[in-house]
C-alpha cells in the first residue's frame, strides 16, 4: 500500500470480527510502531498488552464510566471535556449521565481480539507548556505519534483499530489495576482487531479550510 493512500483510509475502527491477532503480528506491529518520533529520542511511552479475562473486563467497566459521561455531554451539545466550554452546562449534563442500552464498542471493550494500554512516562516528556496558566498538551507530541504508527503498522496485516482515550478518566483505577508506577500516566488504549468492513477513505476538511498564510486570519493557503 501507498503511503498516501495508508494515510487517507486509516479510519478508527470499532467493529471487529471474531479471528485473532496472533502475538507474532502484534509483536511486529510493535516493532514497526517504535521507530516513532519523540522527545530528545527518549521514546517515553509503555505498552502493556492486557490478555486476561478478568483484567479486560475490569477494564471494560472502568471504560463505561467515562463512555456514559461522554455521551451524556454529546446530549447536552458539548464537546466532551473540551479545556475551554461552558463548565455549568457540563455539571448539569453530567448529573444526568445514565446507562445506555446498546451494545456497541465500549460494552464489548473486553472482546476486542488485541487490547493495548500505552502509558508516558512523565519523566521524559519535554512539555514545554507544563507551566502555562492553560490546558498542557505539548508532553503528548513525545507519545501519540507512537500510538498513530501503531495503527498504520496494523494496516500491512490487514488489521483496523482505534484510539481511545476514555479510560484516563478512570487513571488511578487503572494503574491500580496495572500495577503502574505513580511516574507514568495512561495516555491511550489502543484495540486491534480484523475489521467488519475495510476502511475507506475518509473524510476531512479541506487544506483550505484550516491553514492560512502568515496570520491566523490570513488569507487561505491554497495550492
Amino acid at each position: 500500500m501507498e503511503l498516501s493512500d495508508a494515510l487517507r483510509t486509516t479510519g478508527a475502527i470499532r467493529d471487529f470480527t471474531g479471528e485473532p491477532v496472533p502475538d507474532e503480528t502484534l509483536y511486529r506491529i510493535l516493532d514497526t510502531a517504535r521507530f516513532a518520533p519523540s522527545g530528545g529520542n527518549r521514546q517515553g511511552w509503555r505498552a502493556i498488552v492486557v490478555r486476561d479475562p478478568r483484567v479486560r473486563a475490569a477494564l471494560r467497566d472502568l471504560y463505561l464510566v467515562g463512555w456514559y459521561d461522554y455521551l451524556a455531554l454529546g446530549r447536552a451539545g458539548l464537546v466532551a471535556w473540551a479545556p475551554i466550554t461552558d463548565r455549568e452546562a457540563e455539571t448539569r449534563a453530567l448529573a444526568e449521565a445514565r446507562p445506555v442500552a446498546r451494545e456497541g464498542f465500549a460494552e464489548q471493550l473486553h472482546e476486542v481480539p488485541a487490547l493495548l494500554v500505552v502509558l508516558a512516562d512523565q519523566r521524559a516528556l519535554a512539555a514545554m507548556d507544563r507551566d502555562f496558566d492553560r490546558y498542557t498538551f505539548a508532553g503528548g507530541a513525545s507519545v501519540y505519534p507512537f500510538v498513530w504508527s501503531v495503527l498504520l503498522a496494523a494496516r500491512e496485516f490487514g488489521l483496523g483499530g482505534v484510539i481511545t482515550t476514555m479510560l484516563i478518566r478512570s487513571e488511578p483505577q487503572v494503574k491500580a489495576l496495572l500495577g503502574v508506577p505513580d511516574e507514568f500516566a495512561v495516555a491511550a488504549v489502543v484495540a486491534l482487531g480484523h475489521p467488519v468492513r475495510q476502511p475507506s477513505r475518509l473524510r476531512r476538511a479541506a487544506v483550505e479550510d484550516f491553514t492560512t498564510v502568515d496570520r491566523f486570519d490570513g488569507e487561505q493557503f491554497a495550492g
